[in-house]
């Protein structure tokens, strides 16, 4: 009765001051917040209907209001049969863990410990040699914005397990690439998605603090947000309340582990814990973290045309990528792995957000893009792929290198009657056909179309994948 008769009163003072301030203020503080986005039923039926053209097996949505309230929407199955995913079900992130190691370099900046020029090799043993280009050395900021010059993934991930390929990657075969690989562009001067680069600068900011990367992001990061359902080892009941991922065909994958690259894609969290933190990134900051928080929001270099078309990204925050839409500017970021697809993102003008987790390889940025700004559209369903069987002879035309732009190369190679692809900073994956020339990897939405030149030879590719076509031509 308690709780009640407050809530009574609440209603009492409002109705009161509504009828002091006269009309206006009915049309201001007495009138209900103009809301941004559809109510809980039009997101329930946007999941259901993602869900029913098998673009999902289990699928949330949360969205954050200007004035802080949230809603949320669920559809679909968790996985094993445990039914629709909730507000505390787990979901692996991948790369949107790259927006906490900015936001933990930006907050190790404000208390003293590293600085943003600090060449990475400060804080690697003595015995790694750190690759430079025209006197210019690798620094924090650069491993945070993508401008380091370092490729995606290193050369010398040899998986025993390609079900988790980064499960035995080590620290001694990190340090083996970096000490040997020789940059194609100076570091600061050009953009390049990189894994490996992510993985190194949270590698490097636990041996500055002298604490590992989890705790160091647990401490800082999520403990001051009540983030306590995120995590990179699962403790509790975190365990069971894991989505089972889905590959892009609906089959369960296993859960991927980056114990050294952790900085790059490591953690797991859940939709109520990813509201917070999307609560933080919008709201006007009041404490040194909220203020280490919006710096990772600044634009601190402009990517090329040609990145900017395939990847939506006109420019590069630490973590974060800022799009550019009319006069709007979406912070945004999405990650991937084997079996989840998850993205986060805001209007920081407006601010209004939204989350979209997913426990299937099919992307869902376009989802995340319709709702923060409704003039970009929602993605067609792709068609379902189905496998065909193409002779090693024929599979072996299509082996090489092809140069999409001047910023990405696809390496195409076989073993055996497998084609497998490596592209866009992901470790290599295998190649399906659904034609004697058109293939589709298992991994994320995509097709790869060979094409012959006039004189037989495969001189050529186009490569579909979010919502763009890009074509290639073969290199080597």
């Amino acid at each position: 009765m308690i709780e009640r008769s407050r809530g009574l009163w609440k209603v009492i003072v409002r109705m009161r001051f509504c009828a002091l301030v006269g009309v206006a203020g009915l049309l201001g503080a007495c009138a209900p917040a103009v809301r941004h986005f559809p109510p809980e039923a039009k997101l329930a039926a946007l999941l259901q209907e993602r869900v029913r053209d098998r673009r999902a097996v289990g699928i949330a949505v949360g969205v954050l209001e200007a004035d802080g309230t949230t809603t949320t929407a669920f559809a679909g199955d968790a996985g094993a049969g445990a039914g629709a995913p909730g507000g505390r079900t787990g979901f692996e992130i991948g790369s949107i863990t790259k927006t906490f190691t900015g936001v933990l370099l930006a907050d190790m900046v404000r208390t003293g410990e590293v600085r943003f020029d600090d060449p990475v090799s400060r804080y690697l043993p003595h015995g790694v040699r750190v690759p430079s280009r025209n006197g210019r050395e690798i620094t924090l900021l650069d491993l945070a914005t993508n401008h380091s010059g370092l490729p995606g993934m290193p050369d010398n991930l040899s998986p025993a397990d390609h079900t988790n390929p980064y499960a035995d990657y080590s620290v001694e075969q990190m340090y083996g690439f970096v000490s040997g690989h020789r940059l194609r562009s100076d570091p600061g001067t050009s953009y390049e998605y990189s894994n490996i680069g992510f993985g190194l600068l949270g590698h490097a900011l636990e041996r500055a603090a002298n604490s590992p990367y989890e705790d160091l992001v647990r401490a800082r990061i999520l403990a001051p947000l009540g983030m306590d359902g995120t995590a990179i080892e699962l403790r509790g009941g975190q365990r069971d309340r894991m989505a089972r991922g889905h590959n892009n065909r609906g089959f369960v994958v296993p859960y991927w582990d980056l114990p050294t690259i952790a900085g790059a894609g490591a953690f797991r969290s859940s939709m109520d814990d990813l509201l917070r933190y999307l609560a933080a990134n919008v709201r006007a900051p009041k404490s040194g973290l909220d203020r280490s928080i919006h710096v990772t929001h600044q634009p601190q270099h402009a990517v090329s045309d040609s990145a900017a078309a395939r990847t939506g990204t006109n420019a590069m925050g630490m973590g974060w990528q800022i799009r550019t839409v009319g006069n709007r500017r979406i912070v945004w970021k999405d990650g991937g792995t084997a079996g989840f697809q998850t993205f986060i993102g805001f209007d920081p003008e407006r601010r209004v957000g939204v989350v979209v987790l997913s426990n299937t390889a099919i992307e869902v940025d376009d989802v995340g893009f319709h709702l923060i700004e409704p003039s970009l559209p929602l993605g067609a369903p792709p068609p379902i792929p189905r496998p065909v069987d193409v002779p090693a002879s024929v599979l072996e035309r299509y082996v090489g290198e092809y140069a999409v732009d001047p910023d990405i190369s696809i390496v195409v190679s076989r073993e055996g009657g497998t084609l497998f692809f490596e592209a866009f900073g992901e470790e290599r994956a295998p190649l399906f056909a659904e034609s004697e020339n058109r293939f589709f990897p298992e991994a994320f939405d995509a097709r790869i179309t060979f094409i012959r030149g006039a004189a037989g030879a495969v001189d050529d590719i186009v490569l579909r994948a979010g919502g763009r076509e890009m074509p290639g031509r073969r290199v080597r």
